[in-house]
């Protein structure tokens, strides 16, 4: 098989898979719209925001705790883990000796594959109790946001560090022969150079944070309420659809696919942000 024919079955493929990907999700939006309209056709959509509280058989539809609950655990969590997880990614990357850095990225990829429900079961039989003893009752906010933030970090980190990894030597080599010590060369250079990668990992653990379902499903309490403090339980917009799905009919049901629906404009607004990061620092 010749060179040209395999480099046009290769784009052939990445093309065919890059076409599936996109009618994969306008299927889903379409599905979510399709289950939704019922009630979007019934009622003003802003009730979803203004209603006083979530009883669908009563014809109350307020989302907005939830939805805020959402929101509230998913930049706790960012505020956490993107911090250490740049930080960790600099440390593997320019100033850990290399076996121990090795060690560190291996660790990183085996917490990223444990499975949710066992950061659940962990933040609900240690973290909580911990919680509880400075302020009842231990399944809150705050326990969401430290377990997602544990969840998180090594997707943030191990994108981080392979971002900089990508940086060209030249870019350093430069720096160092206009007498930038290595803080320089890191801060000033490595993470500016670095930045979409790191945008993109960041982006990829609040998706992954917003989406979660087991772990707020067990460590935040499940209250429908806007929290006063980060010590009051919450509700999810993920676990309320858990929660009540399975016993959900007509309006109520369908409100539920409002939730969906929701969920999928947040992430759309997070790649958006994204790209619009990527944007500016190509034109730079």
């Amino acid at each position: 098989m010749s060179l040209a024919r395999t480099e046009r079955m290769l784009y052939a493929g990445c093309r065919l898979a890059s076409i599936c990907s996109g009618l994969i999700v306008l299927f889903i939006g379409f599905f979510l719209f399709k289950e939704s309209l019922p009630l979007l056709l019934k009622i003003n959509p802003m009730r979803f925001l203004n209603d006083p509280g979530w009883h669908p058989t009563e014809g109350q539809f307020g989302l907005f705790p939830m939805f805020a609950g959402s929101l509230l655990i998913t930049v706790g969590a960012m505020i956490v883990a993107a911090p250490l997880g740049i930080i960790l990614a600099v440390f593997c990357r320019f100033f850990a000796p290399r076996k121990i850095a090795n060690a560190y990225q291996a660790l990183l990829s085996v917490l990223s594959g444990i499975p949710s429900v066992v950061f659940g079961l962990w933040g609900l039989v240690v973290l909580a109790p911990i919680i509880r003893h400075v302020q009842p009752p231990g399944v809150s906010l705050l326990a969401g946001v430290l377990v997602l933030a544990v969840m998180i970090l090594p997707t943030i980190a191990l994108s981080a560090n392979a971002a900089m990894t990508s940086v060209p030597f030249e870019y350093l080599q430069g720096a160092a022969a206009l007498g930038f010590s290595k803080w320089q060369r890191v801060w000033g250079v490595a993470i500016p150079a670095a930045r979409p990668g790191i945008v993109t990992g960041m982006i990829l653990g609040a998706g992954r944070a917003i989406g979660e379902t087991m772990v707020v499903l067990m460590v935040c309490g499940n209250v429908v309420q806007v929290p006063d403090s980060v010590f009051d339980p919450v509700r999810t917009l993920t676990a309320n659809i858990a929660l009540e799905m399975s016993y959900a009919l007509s309006d109520h049901r369908a409100a539920l696919f409002v939730s969906g629906l929701m969920l999928l404009f947040v992430v759309m607004g997070f790649v958006a942000i994204s790209e619009s990061i990527r944007a500016k620092v190509i034109e730079k």
